[in-house]
């Protein structure tokens, strides 16, 4: 049901604790409310009919299958934007996850002998962005996801040594033996620009343990032993779930910090806890890696924190009271995450809410992401890929930004809004990408 939305402040008690904030109390005309949600999913879904489109290209030279692209104002093919784009088409229709296949064997694909991949490949070969470039921990997520939809797993299997010497490439690469843990070779390479937690100084490249890319990590073993299984290869899926059991032990040890209810990043050579709570803090929420009791006080403390993570639109990529916290309209050098709103970081942050129980608030995450896709839609034909916090409107890229200055939008992972909105108000197509035991 759509509902208005009115702050005040309430208390809410967690093991025997209150937690002051400034909470959205969710309220329903009785009856009007439902049409009115069922409008806007409507509405929604009609808009992204005519956008969606955009996201596919056929093949084209380096790249020898059809691919998906953020669209607008880019046109490349990238690691977890085509994860993300791929995941939403196979979750509204079954069929569509041949995309999210070809993503795959077009990203395996282009694997050297080394295991490296770009993360973003176009038809005139890899792009080079920042050095070697490797793409994110993602590519055994979505061939888990396109062969549980297509009921296909024999596609996978003659890709299968470039995914496995993927996987022993970023080990070599990107973690830390010491720690268990994995890092980023700088804030660029982990898709969230120039995420504050994370540096791009040339001078301290593979600095930081970071809890997004040790949660990707350790999704993407766990995603190899279900497909290794699969595959019949009993021993390789032996060894892959241990990897996984073992970084998750690692980042529970290591970047959890209990007392405070929050996962942070580390320095990799003194340790020191980088004091900076931004969206990768809550990535392990969505994978359901706390307890009930941890995890309720690590959203109503922070997440939902209104001095922090909630905005009146959604949740922000920083947190308000930190001194870098901004929404700027930057897309170069980098896209910006000191603080605007990302939808595919706001579809983690629903799926950790659903888990735990947080429906009212998963409810009004999805009507007002949608909400607020609609009126930038309305307003500009098209979306913006990411969103000023406060004022809800739609920042990067701007026409002066677009090419030939004429706005050239976004599309990609913004149709994620569909999938939050449809499961809110039909329960069905609620995909939390979970990875399943087997």
């Amino acid at each position: 049901m759509m509902t208005s939305v009115v702050p005040r402040p309430i208390l809410r008690r967690v093991s025997g604790i209150a937690f002051p904030l400034l909470a959205f109390v969710c309220t329903a005309a009785n009856g009007i409310g439902q049409a009115s949600d069922k409008d806007l999913l409507a509405g929604l879904t009609s808009d992204f009919a005519r956008l969606a489109p955009q996201t596919i290209r056929p093949a084209k030279g380096y790249i020898q299958h059809p691919y998906l692209i953020p669209a607008g104002y880019y046109d490349q093919m990238w690691d977890w934007d085509g994860f993300f784009i791929g995941a939403h088409r196979a979750n509204q229709d079954p069929a569509q996850a041949t995309f999210l296949r070809d993503w795959v064997l077009s990203f395996a694909g282009s694997a050297d002998p080394d295991g490296y991949v770009a993360g973003c490949i176009t038809p005139s070969g890899p792009r080079p962005l920042f050095g070697k470039f490797a793409m994110k921990p993602f590519l055994a997520q979505g061939a888990l996801l396109a062969a549980q939809r297509l009921k296909d797993y024999e596609w996978i299997r003659p890709v299968w040594p470039q995914m496995r010497r993927i996987l022993d490439y970023r080990r070599k690469t990107q973690y830390d033996d010491r720690w268990g843990l994995w890092f980023w070779d700088n804030a660029m390479q982990s898709g969230a620009d120039n995420n504050a937690a994370l540096s791009n100084d040339p001078k301290d490249r593979s600095a930081i343990l970071a809890v997004d890319a040790s949660v990707w990590a350790m999704r993407e073993y766990r995603a190899m032993a279900v497909l290794a299984a699969r595959l019949g290869y009993a021993d390789q899926a032996t060894a892959y779930r241990a990897q996984a059991k073992a970084t998750k032990q690692a980042i529970l040890k290591n970047l959890w910090l209990k007392d405070e209810d929050l996962f942070l990043n580390r320095r990799r050579d003194d340790g020191k806890w980088i004091r900076v709570i931004s969206w990768s803090s809550f990535v392990p929420l969505a994978d359901g890696m706390l307890p009930q009791k941890d995890a309720e006080r690590m959203i109503l403390g922070h997440l939902m924190n209104t001095s922090e993570m909630q905005s009146p639109f959604g949740y922000r990529s920083l947190a308000k009271n930190d001194p870098a916290y901004n929404n700027q309209a930057i897309i170069d050098p980098y896209s910006n995450w000191q603080g605007p709103l990302w939808i595919n970081a706001n579809y983690l942050d629903w799926i950790a809410l659903r888990r735990y129980g947080f429906k009212e608030q998963s409810l009004w995450l999805a009507e007002r992401l949608a909400s607020m896709l609609r009126r930038d839609i309305a307003k500009w034909g098209s979306m913006h890929e990411d969103y000023d916090a406060e004022t809800g409107e739609g920042l990067a890229p701007t026409a002066a930004q677009s090419p030939g200055g004429k706005f050239a939008g976004f599309v990609g992972w913004n149709l994620l809004a569909q999938d939050m909105l449809e499961c809110e108000v039909t329960g069905q197509r609620c995909m939390d990408l979970e990875i399943p035991d087997k």
